[in-house]
């Protein structure tokens, strides 16, 4: 039964270590060393939270994010949870094609060959393929993950200062560092995750009795998050932190790894960059494309034809394209795009979330599943985590 609805939890997991995660990641430990690892454990936890309420919410209801909102809160409601998704995901989707162009250029391919190949094949694959075949070549691709825990083992971090940074608070009171903590929160807890997962086991025809397994599913998939996030900011920490090496991306992590760690590691790291790419690219769209279709009541199965789903299909493809050109735009500033969009994703889950909770909460719409008493507490403490991590970045930028 575990094999069999294995697949959303894990997907939309391990999706969120993609390029933007990879370079967020390797900046906080290459900068802060094992000092915010923290912050990743804490968005670790919401990333649970939330992606359990996420599945929970699809098997219950049969619906997607977007369906329940247009469903509940009207067109208007829709349009504001559509509006901050489409531009969460748009910017998180320039930032895996720019870990492509990156990932591209560490193994001497032009943005311009590797952008564009990385689009189509993915298009290929998502638009020409079964659900079934969709699901098992994406979880395949999940497997280049391991390679991070590999390179983090080969960095021979201190584990007793790794171990601290977890479980003991401390962050520097200064612009820099609170950027890194609410763009960590951002891509951990990324907002393309939350709609893709619901509407995925939606997609999946998961049942009410199927909840136990999937919630196993779930919580794998985002604690392999937090430990792949884990590896890399410890192999960060114990070779670029520890030596004063400054970088701007994963890219330049890989490369500077090279002469601390050994080739081995710094080829992993970029093999691992290049496929974690690839995932995000497939699955970034396909999140997009489920909340559109089901914020104006569209069809949005991966089983359909074109002519049955339309709108899911062009969505699918015009972000792509949308995504792409901008990348391939000559002196487009990559890292920026990978790192900045992440905190834009913990702005815009404020617009988010709080709507999962309020159907979560709703008899009407969970009947016996609305959130427990422990789930409401949770639930708004992880909320009011991201409120004052946002505030405290804007009053740091104000001032």
């Amino acid at each position: 039964m575990l094999l069999a609805v294995i697949g959303p939890g894990v997907l939309a997991g391990l999706s969120d270590d993609d390029p933007a995660g990879i370079t967020t990641y390797s900046i906080l430990g290459s900068k802060y060393g094992y000092e915010l690892l923290w912050v990743l454990a804490l968005s670790t936890v919401a990333l649970i939270v939330f992606h359990l309420l996420g599945a929970r919410m699809g098997v219950v209801t049969r619906k997607g994010l977007l369906a329940l909102v247009r469903a509940n809160y009207g067109p208007r409601g829709a349009g504001v949870a559509l509006t901050a998704l489409v531009i969460a995901n748009l910017g998180t989707l320039c930032a895996e094609f720019a870990g492509v162009a990156a990932a591209g250029e560490l193994f001497h391919v032009s943005r311009y060959v590797a952008v564009p190949i990385a689009g189509l094949g993915v298009s290929v694959l998502v638009l020409r393929s079964s659900f079934h075949r969709v699901e098992h070549v994406l979880l395949a691709l999940s497997a280049v993950f391991v390679t991070y825990v590999v390179s983090g083992f080969l960095a021979h971090p201190d584990w007793g200062e790794a171990a601290k940074g977890l479980v003991v608070p401390s962050i520097p009171l200064n612009r820099d560092a609170v950027l890194i903590a609410v763009a960590t929160l951002g891509t951990t807890l990324a907002p393309w995750g939350l709609a893709f997962i619901q509407s995925y086991a939606v997609d999946k025809r998961l049942r009410i009795e199927d909840l136990r397994f999937e919630s196993i599913d779930v919580v794998v998939g985002a604690v392999l998050t937090g430990v792949i996030g884990f590896f890399i900011v410890v192999a960060c920490a114990a070779t670029l932190h520890s030596n004063g090496v400054s970088i701007n991306d994963a890219g330049d992590a890989a490369q500077a790894l090279q002469p601390l760690a050994g080739s081995f590691a710094s080829t992993l790291f970029a093999f691992g960059f290049l496929g974690a790419a690839l995932l995000a690219t497939a699955i970034v769209p396909l999140s997009t494309a489920y909340s559109a279709a089901e914020a104006f009541g569209q069809p949005s199965d991966l089983d359909d034809s074109f002519a049955e789903a339309r709108l899911f299909y062009t969505v699918y493809g015009v972000v792509l394209v949308i995504a792409a050109a901008i990348v391939l735009i000559p002196g487009a500033p990559l890292v920026k795009i990978l790192y900045l969009t992440q905190a834009l994703n913990a702005v815009l889950l404020l617009a988010i979330l709080p709507f999962m909770r309020r159907l979560a909460l709703d008899p009407a719409v969970m009947g016996e599943q609305t959130l427990s008493t422990r789930g409401r507490w949770v639930t708004a403490g992880a909320l009011a985590m991201i409120a004052a991590s946002v505030g405290a970045l804007f009053v740091l930028t104000a001032f």
